[in-house]
């Protein structure tokens, strides 16, 4: 596991998207990647409700970290090749998030992971994901 790489990763985020969005992660664990936001105006939709890319956009970040934290050696990069997302529920302004992305499997050209956003106080699950990385390396 690559804690530098979340280091390094936690800095550029405050000039990227997630920063952007306020998303916090901790540091990673083996195969375990967790995170947070408090739901704000930027983070909804139209509707009064969380925006749906709001979610997609949190799981996977976390998985993305995931990867790059769980890498093979000699791994220097990853994109998402595949996301798949169900929504079970939704959210309002005020009301907290958390995410948890776990590794189900690590190959060395692949990595998926499933995340699960829930309501932080309830543990009402609001999505789940399966996200598919692939992995890079030197030429």
């Amino acid at each position: 596991m690559d804690r530098t790489y979340f280091d390094r990763w936690h800095e550029r985020r405050k000039h990227t998207l997630p920063g952007v969005l306020d998303f916090a992660f901790e540091a990673p664990e083996p195969g375990i990647i967790h995170g947070r936001f408090t739901v704000a105006e930027k983070h909804m939709s139209s509707n009064g409700y969380l925006h749906a890319g709001t979610a997609v956009t949190f799981a996977d970040t976390a998985c993305g970290l995931g990867a790059m934290t769980n890498r093979p050696s000699g791994a220097e990069g990853f994109t998402t090749v595949e996301l798949k997302a169900n929504f079970l529920g939704t959210a309002k302004i005020g009301d907290t998030l958390e995410v948890t992305a776990r590794l189900v499997h690590g190959g060395r050209t692949t990595q998926v992971w499933d995340a699960e956003v829930v309501d932080a106080p309830s543990g009402r699950k609001l999505s789940v994901f399966r996200c598919t990385q692939m992995l890079f390396y030197p030429k």
